[in-house]
């Protein structure tokens, strides 16, 4: 049995599918219009779930200090008043004019702010505001259609990642195909003890392809929910999701010129963000710990609906809402083997994990990036447990990303989505 074949294999035996729970409740469907400017005071009172995940007291504990967070996007720009003195040196890898901080689109922006901003002159309130990002930017498809780029940004930029100093990396992009070298890099970084965290995909109520790096074994799969504590409709489903976090019409940054937040879709994007954000606090609490004990503690403090049963796991939520709190605040969930990651029972990633840098060969495949934002979204199926730290709340998702396919001399343009 292959490498890749026997982590799926595990990854599937690790799982109910829990049918009777996903199905329950009625879907309502949301369509997204153009992107409506909102007014800078409202920003923070639209990210519903800080009030829920009762983010003011885990803030007297932990605000994510000295943990940073490496965000493979299309580039963070540093001076929006919620980001100044948030972002350190990254890597621009799309071969393009410019460097990380020339944010073409405003989604890596708005991601980073949502993981660390500080929220100073009323922008988004990172749940995480003591960590630090170091972005890393990558092209998505209108700027491969326009310009020459490197068409191994993506593997590149994670392996970059994995030898950073960051012990997490969110990468709210995906594509429908399954690329080797991408999946190297992501097993790369598991190697060195980091968190990878990437979008399960927009659409769910659609065709609900698996999207990666998301589907990766050595991914963190995260899928979205909404204010209602259900799963989003466009929510990928499947036994890739890991866990969900909130999501919903959220700000975001909807143009490079960064004038004003527009009222958009979230996405699971913005769910892989604030999931990301969820380690940074769980890590900063515990330093010591290694990835595989900060994401086991995610697992077992996961909100979770009524009638699930212990040691399923279901398709829609993977193990449950991210809730930091649940832990900070009450200390749910045990670390255990630091050596051994909840993902696939592996020994992998451990306290003594230290791979040598390997540089991919520029010969291979070039890897899947992101595209245009998904524009559906809705309640969805599973019901979201009420936490004592938090009341209930859903899950958000991550954008797909567009890739460029090499095969010898056949090049196969694929779609890159950025799940809003």
């Amino acid at each position: 049995m292959s490498r890749t074949t026997d982590r799926m294999a595990k990854r599937r035996m690790r799982r109910r599918a829990l049918p009777a729970l996903a199905a329950a409740g009625a879907w309502a469907m949301i369509t997204c219009g153009p992107a409506v400017a909102a007014p800078a005071a409202d920003v923070q009172a639209k990210q519903w779930y800080l009030k829920a995940m009762h983010a003011e007291t885990i803030w007297k504990t932990t605000t994510g200090e000295g943990v940073k967070v490496a965000v493979i996007d299309s580039g963070v720009n540093p001076s929006t008043p919620s980001l100044q003195g948030q972002v350190l040196k990254g890597k621009d890898l799309t071969g393009i004019q410019g460097d990380e901080t020339d944010d073409y689109t405003g989604h890596g922006t708005s991601m980073a702010e949502l993981i660390a901003g500080t929220g100073k002159g009323g922008g988004l309130k990172g749940l995480a505001p003591g960590a630090k990002i170091i972005p890393y930017r990558v092209s998505d498809t209108e700027l491969q259609n326009n310009n020459k780029v490197n068409a191994f940004d993506v593997q590149q930029a994670i392996r970059a990642a994995a030898d950073s100093d960051a012990r997490i990396i969110s990468m709210s992009w995906g594509s429908e195909y399954y690329i080797s070298d991408i999946r190297d890099a992501v097993e790369y970084a598991q190697a060195k003890g980091k968190l990878f965290f990437a979008a399960a995909g927009n659409t769910g109520d659609k065709a609900n392809k698996e999207e990666y790096p998301a589907a990766y074994p050595e991914a963190v799969a995260v899928a979205a929910s909404g204010p209602d504590g259900r799963v989003l409709k466009y929510s990928q489903h499947g036994e890739f999701v890991d866990i969900a976090a909130p999501s919903g019409v959220l700000p975001r940054w909807c143009d490079e010129n960064f004038a004003s937040y527009c009222d958009g879709h979230g996405g699971t994007s913005s769910a892989t963000a604030i999931a990301s954000a969820s380690a940074a606090l769980i890590w900063s609490k515990h330093p010591d710990w290694t990835g595989n004990q900060v994401l086991r503690v995610m697992f077992e403090s996961a909100g979770r609906g009524e009638g699930w049963k212990p040691g399923t796991v279901s398709n829609y939520l993977g193990h449950g809402i991210v809730r930091p709190g649940a832990h900070i605040n009450r200390g749910l969930g045990k670390p255990g083997d630091p050596n051994v990651t909840p993902l696939t029972n592996e020994r992998v990633g451990g306290a003594t994990a230290s791979p040598a840098p390997s540089a991919p060969d520029a010969s291979k495949t070039p890897g899947g990036r992101p595209g245009s934002d998904a524009v559906a979204a809705g309640s969805g199926k599973q019901a979201a447990q009420p936490s004592e730290d938090g009341g209930t709340w859903g899950l958000v998702l991550g954008g797909a990303a567009a890739a460029v396919v090499v095969a010898g001399a056949v090049f196969l343009v694929a779609r890159r989505r950025r799940n809003a």
